[in-house]
């Protein structure tokens, strides 16, 4: 085997660049969005997560984190969470019977209420059954926030709330949405549980 040319610091690079983007340009949204989650859950409402592929594991890490927790120390109640993305029954009954673009908004309608929050996430802001299951949501008078990247595509003018990454390689936008993620969960807990961050 050859040995590798890759430049590992300059790969880093561009991901940090990347998140610097973020700094300037969508830290107030970021926090918008997590105070409407902290919100909505603080209210009985609940998190519906949906996306394909990388974001598919990216809605059941976020969804792990409300259900579970997201710091060990921090040792509060359950959040009600759900990734869309997780029975394959269901995957595979809705791609048959209605087609793979409605897989989620068969579920967005089945589990749906107003006033619960579905988050739909898309490297592209063009996945087909995301974008069905934002429409659905919306039709349920649900909050929907799409966590893109790219120029947002059309889900972003479906969405309540569009948070895009400035960036059109997929899996530095992947990084980027992982670590959103993140930041939301640390809102949410700090809002909704502040007896438990007081010193």
């Amino acid at each position: 085997m050859e040995k590798i040319s890759f430049d590992i610091a300059k790969r880093i690079e561009r991901s940090i660049n990347v998140k610097r983007k973020i700094i300037e340009t969508l830290t107030e949204k970021i926090i918008l969005t997590g105070e409407v989650l902290a919100r909505q859950l603080q209210a009985g409402k609940k998190v519906l997560l949906c996306g394909n592929g990388g974001s598919a594991a990216d809605s059941q890490h976020i969804a792990a984190e409300l259900v579970i927790r997201f710091r060990s120390q921090i040792n509060r109640k359950a959040l009600p969470a759900l990734a869309l993305t997780v029975d394959p029954s269901i995957m595979t009954a809705g791609g048959n019977d209605f087609g793979f673009e409605y897989v989620f908004a068969r579920q967005v309608e089945a589990y749906g209420n107003g006033g619960d929050v579905l988050i739909g996430i898309s490297t592209s802001g063009k996945s087909p059954n995301v974008l069905r299951a934002v429409e659905t949501a919306n039709t349920l008078n649900m909050i929907t926030i799409g966590l893109l990247g790219c120029d947002g595509g059309p889900i972003a003018e479906k969405c309540s709330y569009a948070v895009i990454i400035p960036e059109y390689e997929t899996a530095l936008i992947q990084e980027s949405h992982i670590m959103i993620g993140h930041i939301w969960c640390e809102i949410i807990e700090e809002l909704l549980f502040p007896e438990l961050f007081k010193s």
